[in-house]
C-alpha cells in the first residue's frame, strides 16, 4: 500500500491534481504516524491491517465532518470532504455486504465456539482483526449479539 500511494503522489504531482495530491499526502502522513507508533511498540512498521484501520478512521472522520458542515450550511466544505472520501476509499479493501457479513460472523462464531453473549468480545476481536476496514462493526456488533442471544 505504501508504494501504491507513493506512486499516486508522484502521478498527482505530475498531472497537477492539487486536491488529489493534498489528500494523498494526508494519507502518507497518517501511514508514517502509524509506522512510528508501530516502531514505538517494537515492530518495524504498521501492518496492512493497521493501515486499513487508519484509512477507515480517516473516512469516518470525514463523514462526521460532513454532518457538521451540512448543519453549518457549508456546501463547499461538504464537497471537499466527499472528494477526499472518494480518494481514500480507493485504497481500502472492498466492504462486505450484509450477506457476506452474516457469513463471516457465523464462521467466526463457529470457529471460536462462542455460545453466549459472554463470548461476544472474543468474536468481535477476531472480526476486527480479519475484517478491518471491510465491515461496519456497529452493525456487526448488533448481528453478533442477536446471533449469540438467539443461540
Amino acid at each position: 500500500m505504501r508504494k501504491t500511494i507513493g506512486d499516486a503522489v508522484k502521478t498527482a504531482m505530475k498531472s497537477g491534481e492539487k486536491a488529489r495530491l493534498s489528500t494523498l499526502r494526508l494519507i502518507s502522513a497518517k501511514i508514517k504516524d502509524a509506522d512510528l507508533a508501530a516502531q514505538g511498540a517494537g515492530k518495524n512498521e504498521a501492518s496492512g491491517g493497521e493501515l486499513v484501520e487508519v484509512l477507515a478512521r480517516m473516512v469516518k472522520q470525514r463523514r462526521e465532518s460532513i454532518e457538521q458542515f451540512t448543519l453549518g450550511k457549508r456546501p463547499d466544505l461538504v464537497e471537499q470532504e466527499q472528494a477526499e472520501i472518494v480518494i481514500i476509499e480507493e485504497y481500502l479493501p472492498k466492504g462486505l455486504d450484509a450477506a457476506e457479513m452474516r457469513a463471516a460472523i457465523a464462521e467466526v462464531v463457529k470457529e471460536t465456539g462462542a455460545a453466549s453473549i459472554k463470548d461476544m468480545g472474543k468474536v468481535m476481536g477476531l472480526l476486527k482483526e480479519r475484517f478491518a476496514g471491510q465491515m461496519d462493526f456497529a452493525a456487526a456488533s448488533a448481528a453478533v449479539k442477536a446471533k449469540l442471544a438467539g443461540g
